[in-house]
């Protein structure tokens, strides 16, 4: 059945992460008949160091210290009040899951910045981007693997009815993949990462999540050359920033690959366009899924199985105005599983 989702950041700067939390689940709950909803752990970024995708990630890190330095995050010999004070806060936003979830039963999704983009942004103890040491990005993914196994268990316990699904967060993947991340110095470019590297990157974190009884979509942003490698390292579903790619035969012609071969579209969608006269125009986030859908020859019965995502540019909007994309969202959705059964 379409589904809608979100990323996980949330707008509102220091506001009450269980009102937050509160108001994701009974958002998504008021969705349409014939829509699926997939609450979403919240995040609060702006409340500082510790509440960023990448600080959270990096505090999962099992046995890598980290602490933050002059360029960000970077990894360190002992852990420090830096990384206390990620794991506070990501005890915190459990907590208030448990408390606004209380009896909920089914999807709930838990974003975390996924292995490679997470070996460009942080940075050696005493030198450059993890990324660039083949031996350090190696051990970060084997440590990631272990901390999101046991952030699973964690979502698990607080909501025991929980199907949790993992969102690894790849924006940065294509990046990893060109070789064009500068390096500490801004004279040279690290060395761009062949497709098989990537797949060996992925898969210890893929197989965690497998492992911890959830399943895992890695999010690719605009990213569509990183549809193969996600689909051979065993995720169950990608995610594409489809209002970005727009018409790309390419890209649309992986995005049939993957979906025949039984992964997932968890497909992004801008906000949309209002109207004077006659509001939010909805027909244009319908027509960025569906006419390409159609046009690369996927079945309209497949449509039934896409997943739609809110912007990740929705924390630097207003509450309201995220609310109000997610209902957007629903109301695309309902469209789009009306198509599939045309």
């Amino acid at each position: 059945m379409t589904a809608v989702s979100g990323h996980g950041p949330w707008p509102g700067g220091e506001r009450d992460v269980l009102e937050a939390q509160q108001t994701v689940l009974g958002d998504l709950a008021a969705l349409p008949t014939g829509v699926d909803a997939v609450p979403f752990l919240v995040q609060l970024t702006a409340r500082g160091p510790g509440a960023d995708p990448v600080g959270r990630a990096a505090a999962l890190l099992e046995e890598l210290p980290v602490e933050l330095g002059p360029h960000g995050w970077k990894l360190a010999d002992r852990p420090g009040h830096d990384e206390r004070r990620a794991e506070t806060l990501r005890r915190e936003d459990l907590a208030a899951l448990a408390v606004a979830a209380v009896g909920y039963a089914g999807p709930l999704a838990v974003e975390v910045t996924g292995p490679w983009t997470l070996a460009a942004e942080l940075w050696a103890a005493r030198g450059d981007r993890v990324l660039a040491d083949h031996g350090a990005r190696r051990d970060l993914a084997l440590a990631l693997a272990e901390g999101v196994r046991g952030h699973v268990a964690e979502v698990r316990e607080q909501v025991p009815g929980a199907d949790v699904v993992v969102q690894l967060a790849e924006p940065l993947l294509g990046q990893v993949h060109a070789g064009v991340l500068p390096t500490f110095s801004g004279f040279s470019r690290i060395r761009a990462v062949p497709g098989p590297e990537v797949v060996d990157g992925l898969r210890p974190v893929v197989d965690a999540v497998h492992d911890a009884g959830a399943s895992v979509v890695v999010h690719l942003g605009s990213t569509w050359v990183g549809i193969p490698p996600v689909a051979l390292a065993g995720a169950d579903a990608f995610g594409l920033d489809v209002g970005a790619v727009g018409w790309n035969e390419r890209a649309w012609e992986l995005v049939a690959r993957a979906t025949e071969r039984g992964l997932g579209l968890w497909a992004g969608l801008p906000p949309a366009t209002v109207s004077q006269c006659s509001g939010p125009q909805l027909g244009e986030l319908v027509s960025l899924v569906a006419e390409p859908w159609r046009r690369v020859g996927l079945p309209a019965s497949g449509l039934d199985g896409v997943t739609l995502l809110a912007s990740p540019r929705a924390a630097l909007a207003s509450t309201d105005e995220h609310r109000a994309e997610l209902a957007n969202l629903g109301r695309v959705a309902e469209v789009l599983a009306e198509r599939a059964t045309a």
